[in-house]
């Protein structure tokens, strides 16, 4: 016979009455479509949503929403929970809003189109930030988010520059934590490429011909159709560091080439 009088036997039973009262509400919701039923499941778990959504907390996004996006998560898990399978509702729940949070950052939380894969390794690598800021007081190196995470230090150094994706600031929107009134656009004073490129443009025939044939394209879709790093790499399918680096290199030879 089962111990319950001890801590550990309470707690046993408390969690398989709350297991019994759980699959019984959600057999009634499902095979009589009872609402009050459903809402009391949903109600059950809401702090389970809300431990969730935590998980993904960040200062730019407020938890409220990731609440909401775990809700839905939830009601999800509700619906499509069948009570015949014989498992706990906790362990259908769980993955059913972790994948709506991951959507919601997938789909709706880049202000830019980075490929979903790469969206998934920002959130690792910035998950993995967190934790070792934490755990060293610090901010974690490259080399230990690789460790972290079983990934390249290249694949790291993408993920952090991907994730710079995530927000975006209006090229015209004014300074507010200064009284700066002079949008972003006004402020930028980088050269771009092109134009000294364009200034070379009579003599630099021969230089390109003399340029790997992938360079002459990244250079013809950068220049010329006037592509993104972005849509680039995703064009011959490497990185965008790999193609911002093609570019420098190959501006680099034709520079050379003309001054010879």
């Amino acid at each position: 016979m089962t111990d319950r009088s001890g801590p550990d036997g309470r707690a046993r039973a408390d969690g398989s009455a709350r297991i019994r009262e759980d699959l019984r509400l959600l057999v009634r919701y499902h095979s009589t479509g009872d609402a009050a039923a459903r809402d009391a499941v949903i109600e059950r778990f809401l702090p389970l949503a809300r431990q969730l959504a935590r998980r993904y907390e960040r200062p730019d996004e407020p938890l409220d929403d990731l609440v909401q996006v775990a809700s839905v998560g939830l009601v999800k898990a509700v619906e499509r929970f069948d009570p015949t399978r014989g498992i706990a509702f906790s362990s259908f729940a769980v993955p059913t809003i972790l994948g709506e949070l991951k959507r919601y950052f997938r789909d709706a939380g880049w202000a830019v189109h980075v490929p979903r894969s790469m969206q998934e390794r920002a959130l690792e690598v910035n998950r993995a930030v967190s934790d070792l800021s934490r755990t060293l007081g610090r901010s974690p190196t490259p080399a230990e988010l690789a460790e972290a995470t079983d990934l390249t230090h290249e694949e790291v150094l993408e993920a952090l520059e991907a994730a710079t994706a995530y927000d975006s600031v209006p090229l015209e929107a004014p300074r507010s934590d200064d009284g700066d009134e002079v949008g972003a656009v006004a402020r930028m004073g980088a050269e771009d490429p092109g134009y000294e490129l364009a200034e070379y443009s009579a003599t630099l025939a021969p230089s390109l011909r003399a340029l790997p044939e992938r360079d002459r394209l990244v250079l013809h879709l950068r220049f010329v159709e006037d592509l993104t790093q972005s849509e680039i790499a995703e064009r011959i399918s490497v990185s965008q560091m790999h193609v911002s680096r093609l570019i420098r290199a190959a501006l680099t030879r034709l520079r050379s080439g003309v001054q010879a």
